[in-house]
């Protein structure tokens, strides 16, 4: 938009449409998850914090970090991301087996995915995700005719993610181990990767799921909560019908913010996995509406500045900004679907929305590599 500034025309807000809805769409849900979080974790703050808006306060906290870090990452050339890729990629291998060790790792409910720095709680994984994306998208430009034609090329960047899933296993983490080779298959595949083998690495990695479903006994007791958990409400199925009493009450409208009976106490990790399932009981059909709109608007304009770079031929940056888009997306789809029933339980923040530091901080990073990547599409930053 131009404006006239002392008899000078001046851009007043130099972004893409597509950057403009990006903007105003995560403004939108980083204020929905201060009003979702901070109402969905009042009782829970003044039972064993002993503020009512403790965790308003550690949002907030962590929002201001994390606009610091999207400010640093929006003034790093893509190119210097692409030349370092394989750097981040050992970083993060390094990281996970760092936070596995006794003494260096935090262990919260029997998982140690957390280093404690003082004030500060950091989850490796979510930055691990970054990390991964970063190096995929480099391995897929540098590859890219090997990824097409040859078995080679797809079976390397498998390789990689298996050895970071594997880490993850071990703390463990399920949900990212998920979410982390669903964007990298999703990359590969958009990466043009023959669709044979494509499905049958997919089928594979099922298959595998499938055995370390099987195999755990809690695993298991989530999954037969999920195909009936009215069947064992107050054991196996008690957080998925507590979420789904949750969106009956809200209905079309809700019953208004701070309303909720359902985080009483009553529906385990309201705040963090939950959060959404309080947000509709309070807000209703028309909140939950809203809130998927919201993401919709934020995806699609990831992939319309992805699409605009491919087109532009910056091939590195188009496939950092398809799997910023996929990871977000899988997180969103993995949540929501947890929340109504559509999954078996299984704990992942929500974007924006869920309490948790170290996701908030990576979805700011994540906006702020697509800006970066739309100011170099259209010439207003230079990429050196």
């Amino acid at each position: 938009m131009l404006v006239t500034i002392a008899g000078e025309q001046r851009v007043l807000w130099p972004l893409q449409k597509e950057a403009n809805w990006l903007v105003l769409s995560a403004a939108a849900l980083v204020l929905i998850g201060v009003i979702a979080m901070g109402s969905a974790s009042v009782e829970y703050a003044v039972r064993n914090y002993g503020g009512a808006f403790s965790f308003v306060q550690r949002y907030l906290f962590h929002f201001a970090l994390g606009v610091l870090a999207a400010i640093a990452v929006i003034r790093v050339p893509m190119s210097l991301w692409q030349r370092t890729g394989w750097i981040w990629l050992i970083t993060g291998l390094v990281l996970l087996a760092l936070v596995l060790i006794p003494g260096i790792g935090r262990t919260v409910n029997g998982a140690r995915r957390w280093f404690a720095l003082g004030p500060l709680t950091l989850q490796v994984s979510e930055f691990v995700k970054v990390f991964v994306i970063i190096y995929l998208a480099g391995y897929l430009v540098r590859r890219h005719d090997e990824v097409r034609s040859q078995w080679s090329g797809f079976i390397k960047p498998m390789a990689v993610v298996f050895m970071v899933t594997l880490l993850l296993m071990l703390e463990p983490d399920f949900g990212a181990t998920v979410v982390t080779a669903g964007t990298a298959f999703g990359l590969v595949f958009l990466a043009g990767v023959r669709l044979s083998q494509f499905l049958l690495v997919i089928m594979s990695c099922a298959s595998a799921f499938a055995l370390l479903i099987f195999t755990s006994p809690y695993r298991k007791a989530r999954l037969i909560g999920f195909t009936d958990p009215w069947a064992d409400q107050f054991k196996s199925g008690y957080q998925l019908t507590q979420s789904l009493i949750a969106f009956g009450r809200g209905e079309w409208l809700g019953v208004g913010l701070g309303n909720s009976v359902q985080k009483l106490s009553y529906l385990p990790e309201a705040h963090t996995d939950f959060v959404f399932a309080i947000w509709s009981e309070e807000f209703g059909f028309i909140g939950a509406l809203a809130v998927l709109t919201l993401f919709a608007i934020l995806i699609g304009s990831m992939f319309r500045v992805g699409r605009r770079a491919e087109k532009a031929g910056q091939l590195f940056s188009a496939f950092v900004v398809y799997g910023a888009a996929l990871l977000i997306s899988a997180q969103v789809f993995i949540n929501i679907g947890v929340n109504i029933g559509l999954l078996p339980t299984k704990g992942l923040t929500l974007p924006f929305l869920s309490y948790g530091g170290s996701s908030l901080i990576v979805c700011l990073v994540l906006v702020a590599l697509t800006l970066r990547v739309d100011g170099e599409t259209s010439g207003r930053f230079k990429d050196v």
